[in-house]
Formats: structure tokens, sequence, C-alpha cells
């Protein structure tokens, strides 16, 4: 359990939750910033594995995605926010 808390926030402060975060508020559409931070998740998990789907474990990519994607959708909606403000 500790172990996959130590997953969620390595992800959170490492760059699918700051690079997530950062394209999220480059644009308004919820979709496309989800989409974007998801990417980014996956390339993160990819490059820390040194470019191989071999080395990559599961729950590993899959919280970083989610984390992406939940960091894209929190920038676009900061945007949109701030915006109306």
């Amino acid at each position: 359990m500790l172990e996959f808390l130590g997953t969620i926030g390595g992800n959170i402060l490492s760059l699918p939750g700051i690079l997530g975060l950062a394209l999220g508020m480059m644009t308004r559409n919820v979709l496309l910033a989800g989409i974007m931070g998801g990417l980014v998740g996956i390339a993160e998990t990819l490059i820390f594995a040194k470019m191989s789907f071999a080395n990559v474990e599961p729950i590993e990519l899959i919280v970083a995605i989610v984390v992406g994607i939940a960091a894209g959708c929190v920038g676009c909606a900061i945007r949109r926010k701030g915006t109306t403000v």
C-alpha cells in the first residue's frame, strides 16, 4: 500500500502532474487537456523505462496516465475560471 501511495505521490510531483497541469492551462477544451496530460503520463513512463514497454509496470503506467489526465483537467479548469474573474 505504501509503494502504491508513493507511486501516486511521485507522479503528482513529477512530469505528469506538473507538465500535465501546464499543458492543461494552455487550452480551454477539457477533452484536449485530458488527452495531452495522458500523453505526458505515457511519455514519462516510457522515458524512465528506457523506451521499452517490456520494462514498464502496468500499475505505474495506469497511475501516470490517470494523474496526467487529472492534472490536465485541473489546469483547464484553472484557465477557464481565471478568465471569468
